[in-house]
């Protein structure tokens, strides 16, 4: 089930920075942020191995032990 949990993680960084780059172009430049955030957390999770993203999303909590 690991694999599950890392794909959904995937998902979500990908949505939310696809998410920023369009309201960043449509609405105002300033939630380029949300993309720029999104891939400076996924750039520290590669090296530290955690993310807070796994903490909300229901996959990830059951392999931790139900935490």
């Amino acid at each position: 089930m690991v694999d599950t949990c890392h794909l959904q993680v995937r998902r979500l960084g990908g949505t939310v920075v696809l998410i920023g780059l369009a309201l960043g172009i449509l609405v105002n430049q300033w939630f380029l942020a949300v993309s720029a955030f999104a891939g400076l957390n996924l750039l520290q999770s590669s090296f530290t191995d955690f993310c807070p993203a796994e903490r909300f999303l229901p996959d990830c909590r059951t392999e931790q032990g139900g935490a």
